[in-house]
């Protein structure tokens, strides 16, 4: 117990000194990027705000390599002092010896989940609105709600508002809409409903149509004006519509399969946030994979000579396993492969070749 306390104290450690070293490398760089994406005129304060609120994406996103290289870092340590040599001769296999940090590793994984990743979803949001703040730039054209769908269009001078009870999985073709155009001061001036919306060529062509005229009118009611067909410019498009639901990781965890929920009645797909959530349930078991991968490749007394070339498989196969599952995140995100087999089956498959590699080089 006490030497899985210590190997586990020493991998904390090692998590520690890798995340420090990337931050001080990644914050430069990042404050370079923000500064060319607002300009200078908004000052040095404003360009350092954006790459603090944008950091936490970056660790929570990396955190898989940063636990892969703690992990050599870790095990290059105790076999430079021999420790290795000792634990082994005392009778502990190399599965034992690494059991301590893949415990701390997974559990990483699980508080990152329950406690980083709310704080990811918060400060990802708060940028995306502080960057379209400082570009003049709206940063919201679609909300989904239990109501049904909400989309905004319009100028400076004139905006509309739609609601609609039910769309297709992109947001194009609306059911039940309802548009209520407002002029510059805010005031309501026509509301128009319609049994079926779809947005063709920069316009929205609406069918079975009822349109009540407000600006100037006493009784719009008695104004109303039926159409069997009838075309509205817009200034969506559905790449827009598309692009305004946010990704996935500005959503908590707690409120995503709520999320998720409220995209499917309204009539999306939500393929993309299903697959996030999954991956984000899958990402201890990640941690744990990348643990051993380092371990399998470093587990050895330095006098058995290749250290380096050992420590270059380590990076390349984990990077491989990274790769690997973005990858599959896409093929996913575009309906080839479920979400399922997308967020386990490589950390699954990286465990068992990880462990199939301790085995080999380690315990005959």
């Amino acid at each position: 117990m006490i030497l899985h306390r210590y190997i586990a104290l020493r991998f904390l450690r090692a998590l520690g000194i890798v995340i420090a070293v990337f931050v001080g490398i990644l914050l430069p760089i990042d404050i370079a990027e923000q500064m060319r994406r607002i300009g200078g005129d908004q000052g040095l304060g404003a360009v350092v705000e954006l790459s603090l609120l944008n950091l936490p994406r970056a660790l929570y996103a990396w955190l898989p390599l940063f636990v892969m290289l703690a992990t050599l870092v870790l095990f290059l340590g105790l076999a430079r002092s021999s420790e290795l040599v000792v634990v082994r001769a005392a009778g502990r296999s190399a599965l034992r010896s690494a059991a301590s940090p893949v415990l701390v590793a997974f559990g990483i994984g699980v508080l990152a989940l329950l406690i980083l990743n709310p704080i990811v979803a918060a400060t990802a949001r708060e940028y995306q609105m502080t960057v379209a703040r400082y570009q003049g730039a709206e940063s919201r054209t679609v909300s989904v709600s239990a109501e049904g769908l909400w989309l905004r269009q319009g100028t400076l001078s004139e905006q509309t508002v739609i609601h609609a009870e039910g769309t297709n999985s992109d947001g194009t073709h609306l059911f039940d809409a309802n548009f209520f155009t407002f002029d510059e001061n805010g005031l309501l001036t026509e509301r128009i409903s319609a049994s079926e919306a779809r947005l063709e060529n920069g316009a929205w062509a609406l069918r079975d149509v009822k349109a009540w005229p407000f600006a100037g009118v006493a009784n719009a009611e008695a104004e109303a004006v039926f159409h069997d067909t009838l075309v509205l410019p817009s200034t969506l498009t559905a790449e827009q519509i598309r692009d305004s639901f946010g990704r996935p990781y500005t959503v908590p965890i707690y409120e995503l399969p709520g999320f998720i929920a409220q995209l499917n009645a309204a009539g999306f797909a939500a393929v993309q946030h299903r697959i996030w959530l999954q991956m984000q349930l899958s990402n201890p078991l990640m941690l744990s994979a990348m643990v051993l991968i380092g371990a399998g490749f470093t587990m050895r007394p330095t006098r058995f000579g290749k250290t380096g070339i050992m420590v270059l498989a380590a990076i390349l196969l984990g990077f491989g396993v990274y790769f690997v599952r973005d990858f599959a995140e896409v093929l996913g995100e575009s309906g080839q492969l479920p979400a399922a087999l997308v967020a386990w089956a490589p950390p699954v498959a990286a465990i068992l070749l990880a462990v199939g590699i301790v085995l080999h080089t380690e315990d005959g």
